[in-house]
């Protein structure tokens, strides 16, 4: 994994000629962090507090309330460091990061 972050992304001639739409960008997003999710431990405790409560529409609400104010910080702090620091030295950074994990995975 820290030797693939450090390959960095190329773009074949016809994805850099079609520009994707928002809607695009939205959707593929929503699938994606949906298929990424499911089944965790965020959708368990949704489904056990829904089914000790009645009120269901307030628990997906207040999860989906939850996941939200986790999210949007987050998502607007990395677009802002990615204006200030360059592409480069993120990959290298993560790339350090899965090195060290791997290394205290093997010693564990």
């Amino acid at each position: 994994m820290a030797a693939w972050m450090l390959i960095p992304d190329k773009l074949d001639a016809e994805a850099v000629q079609h520009q994707p739409s928002r809607l695009d960008v939205f959707g593929t997003t929503c699938v994606l962090f949906f298929l990424a999710e499911m089944g965790d431990k965020t959708q368990i405790v949704t489904v056990m507090l829904t089914a000790r409560y009645d009120g269901y529409l307030a628990v997906v609400a207040g999860t989906t309330l939850g996941m939200m104010l986790a999210s949007v910080p987050v998502v607007g702090l990395g677009e802002r460091i990615m204006r200030l620091l360059p592409l480069r030295a993120v990959q290298i950074a993560s790339g350090l990061v899965f090195v060290g994990l791997g290394i205290a995975a093997l010693l564990v």
